[in-house]
């Protein structure tokens, strides 16, 4: 017999908060060194993500004159997303699987410890998608988190490299893995699972700080006990309003037990609002990929979250894409900033999602503010009726209308979406959001396809190519760019500017006081634009494609610009893994099939700075 919700929420309230320090701000480690400039000490520089810097000291007059600095080899093959942390002085770096840690020092460019986790690669690489990545470390407490591909935990003395304690995650043989970045707040540690292609149930977890333990769970679907949602609390945006969500709001969703293999990772970004102790993230894609062998809007996929960052418990949750039918996963970052719309201050929460629509909602309660298209070739769906919440899809392009074993043509976006998992940067100084984006739309046929643990359970085949239309105008226009970088105005919903570029930009972008944007792009530039009229400034060729995000920091009084270089992730999959079909690497291989003509593979740290002492 099942617990009471009421009761259930009572005592793992009270168990969190017995676990938990007599604290109730965020880390205070954390939150002195991200206050500082001089570090970059969180995936998004702050507990917002906002990837901003106030540093100034390389700005749009002298930019053109950025020079590189020194580099680092990592001596990985695949693909480097995520970016590097700089804390009190020390660079913390990470490459993907096999997940060894570097900890660099500054003065002489020399290691000061390594450490390579044991993984069973024979295991863990088979069940990994789109490349063997990993998006980073995280930074707590004098320690350093490092979220194996193996699912496997672990935290590191922030000196010397030694492990202090690890903690089983999840399980490989059933298609888990990792490949986000953790996020330390209070005295948690938080982390996500990976695993959609294979049928894995999506989670977030808290794990206490100073020795692993488990804190609190909260699964993306299933009965209300495990997804943390209490009915009587917990909202949605629904008819116009911020509704109660109301009993088993997943369970009604589904099929049958088909939730159980529901997918709804959790492999993005996590952001935390220490005001109103609500951590924030995005659910992805339901499994299969195949619409018609679940029925329903397979609630909580696709969705963003609100989460008490003591006990887990669910303050509001609002679905994106109900019943998804390309891989639209809703995974992408959200960045916390207080912006005026409709005349009134609001405290917003921003995210880019792959099925091509920016969203502002108030964080606080949930509310629906802004959905528009932030790419010109979205066709999927018509708008975002903003009563309903719900997107309003055009039966040409809809995989179901069309069935299993039949090919819809021209989908735009591509299943890795107008932005995949590469985190945008915001500027207080101009107001708007740079957009690491894709140009990309595909054919998508599904079919029938039987679920066994820890085998790919995607029921799907895709081919991409470059959008090449205008959906504004409904003309093609015969462009055949994969990638644009774009400025985006949150409270209007409204493109500002946009760069074409020629493959998708798979790097995310710091924005400067100094009135800068950096991002980096798959043939290996790294571009600096000034971030009222996108006009490029800079760029310099580094040895790889950089699919990895831009960080700056301060050492003994001078800014520097530090970038991953590595070519691979889903983009770059077919380089990466040797592969050479045009439908494979769920579809990426053929669009990015030239990528090899402007780079190669090879794992780089490039630091940047300008010229003298």
């Amino acid at each position: 017999m099942k617990k009471p919700v009421k009761s259930w929420l009572i005592a793992s309230t009270a168990a969190a908060l017995l676990a938990a320090p007599a604290i109730s701000t965020a880390n205070s480690d954390l939150e002195r060194l991200t206050k500082n400039p001089a570090n970059w000490a969180t995936w998004g520089g702050d507990y917002a993500g906002t990837r901003y810097s106030t540093l100034s000291q390389i700005n749009t007059s002298n930019v053109k004159n950025l020079q590189p600095a020194w580099t680092f080899s990592t001596g990985v093959l695949r693909g480097h997303e995520g970016g590097p942390l700089v804390v009190d002085g020390v660079i913390y770096i990470h490459t993907p699987f096999p997940n060894t840690v570097y900890a660099l020092d500054q003065k002489t460019q020399s290691v000061i410890w390594e450490f390579t986790p044991k993984q069973d690669a024979d295991v863990t690489i088979p069940v990994m998608c789109c490349d063997t990545v990993n998006r980073g470390l995280a930074y707590g407490n004098g320690k350093i988190f490092l979220q194996q591909s193996d699912t496997v935990l672990t935290a590191l003395d922030a000196k010397t490299g030694k492990r202090v304690w690890s903690v089983q995650n999840g399980d490989p043989k059933l298609g888990m893995t990792n490949t986000n970045a953790p996020l330390v707040v209070k005295n948690l540690v938080i982390t996500g699972i990976s695993g959609g292609e294979f049928g894995v149930r999506g989670f977030l977890a808290a794990y206490d700080i100073n020795n692993g333990s488990l804190v609190w769970k909260g699964y993306s679907m299933g009965p209300d006990e495990d997804t943390l949602i209490n009915p009587n609390k917990t909202t949605t945006w629904e008819n116009g309003k911020v509704t109660k969500v109301g009993a088993n709001s997943s369970l009604k969703t589904w099929e049958g037990d088909q939730w159980k293999i529901g997918g709804g990772t959790t492999w993005g970004w996590f952001s935390y609002d220490p005001d109103l102790n609500l951590v924030y993230y995005g659910s992805g894609n339901p499994s299969t990929w195949n619409p018609v062998q679940r029925p329903g809007d397979n609630k909580w996929s696709m969705s963003l979250w609100a989460r008490d960052a003591d006990t887990g418990e669910v303050k509001w949750v609002y679905q994106m894409t109900p019943h998804d039918e390309w891989d639209y996963d809703g995974i992408n970052e959200t960045v916390l900033v207080d912006q005026k719309i409709g005349g009134k201050m609001r405290k917003t929460i921003v995210h880019f999602d792959r099925n091509g629509f920016g969203y502002t909602l108030d964080r606080v309660t949930g509310e629906l503010l802004v959905a528009e298209k932030f790419d010109k070739a979205v066709n999927w769906a018509s708008h975002v009726d903003m009563h309903t919440g719900r997107p309003v899809v055009v039966d040409e392009y809809s995989t179901e209308f069309h069935g299993e074993d039949e090919n819809t043509t021209d989908i735009c976006p591509a299943a890795l979406g107008s932005k995949n998992q590469q985190p945008v940067s915001y500027s207080p100084q101009t107001g708007y959001f740079y957009i690491s984006g894709n140009h990309v739309c595909m054919d998508y046929e599904p079919f029938e396809v039987e679920y066994t643990a820890g085998q790919p359970y995607v029921g799907a085949t895709l081919s991409m190519f470059p959008a090449g239309r205008d959906v504004m105008t409904g003309k093609k226009n015969g462009s055949t760019n994969l990638g644009v970088f774009t400025a985006w105005d949150a409270t209007t919903g409204k493109i500002v500017w946009s760069n074409d570029e020629p493959f998708s930009v798979w790097s995310g972008s710091v924005a400067t006081a100094g009135g800068l944007v950096f991002y980096g792009t798959l043939e290996g530039y790294l571009k600096a634009v000034d971030a009222k009229t996108g006009k490029e400034l800079y760029r310099f060729k580094t040895p790889s494609g950089i699919i990895g995000n831009v960080s700056t920091w301060e050492y003994n009084g001078k800014q520097y610009v530090g970038v991953l270089s590595g070519v691979g992730g889903w983009a770059g999959i077919g380089m990466a893994a040797g592969l050479e079909g045009d439908t494979e690497g769920l579809g990426a291989v053929g669009a990015y099939r030239s990528l090899s003509s402007f780079t190669k593979l090879g794992g780089t740290l490039t630091v940047f700075a300008l010229p003298g002492n």
